[in-house]
């Protein structure tokens, strides 16, 4: 059945959204969280896992410590109170790729609770509350066979894979976040960018959103306008970029609107998102936390972290994100729509790894704000994973500074790159992209240029340099565009004044 969706101005116009979302992180321990398989992406299909894992008889857990500090100073970093004591708890459901049958997790005990982070969208800043962040372990992984569309229904069989089973996770669960109105698509987009940024920064975790390490599961519910309260919720699961997360609350909110001006109930359940189209699909009624029948895990002792301990950790800590934003803003020169602009595109890290490469604030801007954002809007990406380092955009940089190429050429430099032809100095001799910049031959093209045009000559002498623009642009047609057009300015004057 197809979805009856609202046009979004509509949406706002007769409602009020709420937001809650749900970040899972990957931790990156060398070991899993109860056991000692290596905890590492990839690997040959269930070669990672132990009786532990695997939810043998017999087999005891044990906790990663490492993966308690991370939980700790991630708690710190969203500014939560930290347990002086809590436990684990078991949440029983069946699933093929938990082969427990129970996920150990945290329930009413969390490490962490009660913080909080701001966000910035558009010039508006909004706190989000965090509810707690606890620690768990993830699950396997299925492959679904043989159907069109990955999922189990209309599949011939199922694979499963125990490797990421009991990989530390850290969940991060907001309270409900109320008054966006029409920005929050923006504002769920924002806010998991910002805990993706901490957490890189944390060093936790590598973040990685098209690796599952870091995964958003977003709920949205409506309630009428100026009603006030919470309406019924979806919780679109595994959403796993900024682009989609932003597309996930925009589409769920038509779709609400669709359901409660037609006169229906929404549905509390789980959905899954569809990248090719945006749009999401039922996936199964959401159950509530009674229903899972937590109960405390025996096989666990208490985690009890001394006062001094979480102080330590909390000497570790980055920088917070938005004191940092202000320090680089001044640092770099930005005005606030720029570094506006780049907070926005995802950029920040980029940007400053590409000037600590040796590139300027404002070229390391310029590309990845306007060619590469472009690039990665058309392939449907984010930012970081349009297939360009920062590095590599700081060594094309340097060889235009240097007079090898011009930012025209870099361009086509950039497309050698994301086409897999080498470096970018390979690429500038394969494709002969190289500034002609010897006073020869570009004398002999002024030459012509000025014999085919003798009245701009004439204005040149007269004083009216800006009468040269026609020259230099006749110049680098005939060098097909690989004149150094600042040379050429200076030919042309000195010949001529």
């Amino acid at each position: 059945m197809t979805d009856t969706l609202i046009a979004f101005d509509e949406v706002i116009e007769k409602f009020d959204p709420a937001l809650g979302l749900e970040i899972h992180v990957e931790l990156n321990t060398n070991t899993k969280m109860f056991c000692g398989c290596p905890a590492v992406f990839g690997g040959e299909p269930n070669t990672q896992v132990c009786p532990t894992c695997l939810g043998l008889p017999g087999a005891m857990p044990v906790v990663n410590g490492k993966a308690v500090e991370s939980a700790i100073r991630i708690g710190l970093a969203l500014n939560c109170e930290i347990a002086e004591w809590c436990r684990f708890a078991r949440k029983n459901y069946f699933y093929p790729d938990m082969p427990k049958n129970f996920q150990t997790s945290q329930y009413d005990e969390p490490i962490a609770f009660e913080g909080f982070i701001d966000v910035d969208v558009e010039g508006e800043t909004f706190r989000i509350e965090i509810e707690r962040a606890h620690m768990e372990e993830d699950t396997g992984k299925s492959s679904h066979i043989g159907g069109s569309d990955g999922r189990i229904h209309g599949a011939d069989y199922s694979l499963v894979d125990y490797n990421r089973a009991g990989i530390p996770l850290i969940e991060i669960v907001t309270k409900p976040i109320m008054g966006t109105g029409d920005k929050a698509p923006l504002v769920a987009k924002a806010y998991v960018s910002a805990i993706r940024d901490l957490i890189v920064a944390l060093g936790v975790s590598d973040a990685r959103m098209d690796q599952g390490s870091i995964r958003a599961d977003v709920n949205l519910s409506l309630a009428p306008k100026g009603a006030g309260g919470l309406g019924t919720r979806s919780e679109t699961k595994n959403v796993n970029s900024l682009r989609s997360v932003e597309r996930a609350v925009r589409y769920e909110m038509g779709r609400h609107a669709g359901i409660l001006l037609d006169g229906g109930s929404v549905l509390q359940e789980t959905r899954h998102f569809h990248e090719n189209d945006g749009s999401t699909s039922s996936g199964r009624e959401k159950s509530d936390a009674e229903d899972y029948r937590y109960f405390p895990e025996p096989d666990l002792v208490p985690v009890a972290p001394s006062r001094e301990w979480v102080e330590e950790l909390r000497l570790t800590l980055p920088e917070n994100p938005a004191e940092r934003r202000v320090r680089l803003q001044g640092e770099w020169g930005f005005t606030d729509l720029e570094m506006r602009d780049a907070v926005a595109a995802g950029a920040l890290v980029l940007i400053e790894q590409t000037i600590a490469a040796g590139a300027s604030a404002q070229t390391a801007r310029k590309w990845w704000l306007s060619d590469l954002s472009r690039r990665a809007n058309d392939a449907g990406v984010e930012l970081a994973e349009v297939g360009v380092t920062p590095e590599q955009v700081a060594a094309v940089q340097a060889l235009v500074d240097g007079g090898t190429i011009n930012d025209k050429m870099a361009r086509q430099v950039f497309d050698g790159m994301l086409a897999g032809e080498g470096t970018p100095d390979e690429i500038i001799a394969a494709r002969g992209l190289a500034l002609v910049s010897d006073d020869g031959p570009l004398l002999a093209a002024i030459d012509e240029a000025l014999a085919a045009q003798p009245d701009i000559a004439e204005k040149i002498r007269g004083g009216n340099h800006a009468a040269a623009g026609a020259v230099i642009g006749a110049v680098m047609k005939a060098t097909r565009g690989q004149a150094d057009a600042g040379r050429v300015r200076e030919l042309i004057l000195e010949k001529l004044t």
